[in-house]
């Protein structure tokens, strides 16, 4: 039998070298806390750019023309027979009946016109991204007149689309035109759209840090985030409906979600509130922080995508400066 009470001595290949202390892999903390991440915008940001699969919309398509099919017989069953033996309460039931579908109908066209009025303000973006890749002077005229239409009979534009036509035909640079354009015409719609952004960062920030109920900051973060987008789109023209808010939404966090803009840090918060501010807040406190930042991005994504012309002579705002001055106030940075 081999005597095992010595020491053993493992032999290496020749050719592979020992690993030293350096490159041994950190002991993991089992205390350390773990930095928020704004799990909630995360979560409302993945089932909004989630994609239906055809055969879940072949489903919903089919089941609403089978309950639309089935109520309206059972609807005129119902009216037919109250006719005929109760011919007055059988006609007050119809009335109503009517007076319901009529209401569809509008409801119907106003979504059918949100759609129409947010595929304008896409087709403008366009078209003004052709413009000045092309720096074709004609086309930008063309566009700035399309613009003055889309604003037309709206008080609160009135000063700037004065303003453009004053100097709309001495200007003979396509970049210059629309850069005028964005300065008379889109800057007050742009401060307007940061306050809305502002407002919505502020607010979830706030209920996710203060209210401890599962799933709140969730609701509260996705309601906020509608609210905010309808908001921006009407501030540009947009005026979505239901239906086309939650397709604008979508293309919002498509976005975001593609681009890997869903996720924020120390590296965005810190310089903003202070060096360590996350690390002394709460963990709750922090995840609201977290959540208001990532609302910030989708704020400005949004103003992107429902602004008519892009971001060119006018900055796009910055992310961080609405952080700053939407969450600043709810925590004391190192410098006070």
């Amino acid at each position: 039998m081999t005597d095992r009470q010595g020491p053993v001595l493992i032999e290496l290949d020749g050719d592979t070298a020992a690993p030293g202390p350096a490159e041994a892999p950190p002991v993991p903390e089992p205390d350390a806390p773990v930095p928020p991440r704004g799990q909630a915008m995360a979560t409302v940001a993945a089932l909004s750019s989630r994609p239906p699969s055809r055969l879940a919309r072949w489903f919903w398509r089919l089941l609403a023309v089978l309950v639309t099919t089935l109520v309206s017989i059972a609807a005129w069953s119902l009216a037919t027979s109250l006719i005929a033996s109760n011919p007055l309460l059988g006609w007050a039931v119809a009335a109503l009946m009517a007076a319901f579908v009529l209401v569809c109908v509008l409801i119907a066209i106003k979504e059918i016109a949100a759609f129409s009025r947010l595929s304008r303000i896409d087709a403008l973006h366009h078209a003004a991204e052709t413009v000045l890749a092309d720096d074709d002077l004609a086309g930008a005229r063309k566009l700035v007149v399309q613009l003055d239409a889309l604003y037309a009979g709206r008080e609160d534009t009135r000063w700037g689309r004065e303003k453009l036509a004053e100097r709309r035909d001495e200007i003979f640079d396509a970049a210059g035109l629309l850069g005028h354009a964005e300065t008379a015409l889109l800057a007050p719609l742009d401060r307007a759209a940061q306050a809305e952004v502002e407002a919505a960062a502020r607010q979830v920030a706030t209920v996710t840090a203060l209210v401890p109920l599962a799933l709140a900051d969730v609701a509260a973060a996705f309601s906020a985030n509608l609210r905010m987008i309808r908001r921006i789109a009407e501030i540009y023209g947009g005026r979505s409906g239901t239906l086309g808010n939650w397709r604008l939404t979508r293309a919002v966090m498509s976005h975001l979600v593609a681009t890997g803009a869903v996720a924020v840090g120390d590296d965005m918060l810190e310089p903003v509130l202070g060096g360590g501010i996350l690390a002394k807040l709460s963990r709750r406190f922090g995840e609201g922080m977290v959540n208001g930042a990532l609302t910030a991005r989708v704020g400005v994504a949004a103003m992107e995508v429902c602004r008519p012309l892009p971001f060119g002579t006018k900055k796009r705002p910055s992310v961080r400066a609405i952080i700053r001055s939407a969450l600043s106030g709810l925590v004391l940075s190192d410098r006070d």
